[in-house]
């Protein structure tokens, strides 16, 4: 991790890796904790695996949804690691998403409690960065890592 271009977060989730895996590589496991409440998440299309379309939906109204995620997965190394871009559209075009093009890694491993999960979210500038942190990446990014550890530790998932 570069600390000039690079955001992180970890927490210990209280649940096996397989089961907080499927709530990443599930789309209607995935639409319950992806985007921070009250809001709500639609999964338009989830093909993880290398190439594969990342595609989401966000409405603050459960009416109305909004494009909210058009990425693609770079690397999936089954129960491990998730990267996706959204510096890639789906359609596999160049893009300049809102509010910062990114790489996100999702991490996974085996930890006492449960599973040890770790996120790096890579920038191509410190500018980028910058942003993205004042934007709030520590509360949007930590609220759904607790949203994701709420719902795998409830045993919903399962």
């Amino acid at each position: 991790m570069n600390p000039d271009l690079d955001l992180a977060l970890e927490r210990v989730i209280r649940a096996p890796r397989a089961v907080v895996w499927s709530a990443w590589t599930d789309p209607s496991r995935l639409e319950k904790w992806w985007i921070p409440a009250p809001a709500v998440c639609r999964v338009d299309r989830l093909d993880v695996r290398p190439g594969g379309a990342f595609v989401t939906r966000m409405s603050e109204d459960g009416a109305e949804f909004v494009p909210q995620v058009d990425a693609i997965f770079l690397v999936v190394d089954e129960l491990e690691r998730i990267v996706f871009t959204n510096a890639i559209d789906s359609a596999w075009r160049p893009a300049d998403p809102a509010p910062v093009p990114m790489t996100a890694e999702i991490s996974l491993a085996d930890h006492p409690d449960g599973t040890d999960y770790r996120i790096v979210v890579r920038h191509g500038d410190p500018e980028a960065r910058a942003r993205h942190e004042k934007l709030g990446f520590a509360e949007g990014w930590g609220t759904v890592a607790g949203q994701l550890a709420e719902f795998a530790e409830s045993g919903a998932s399962r």
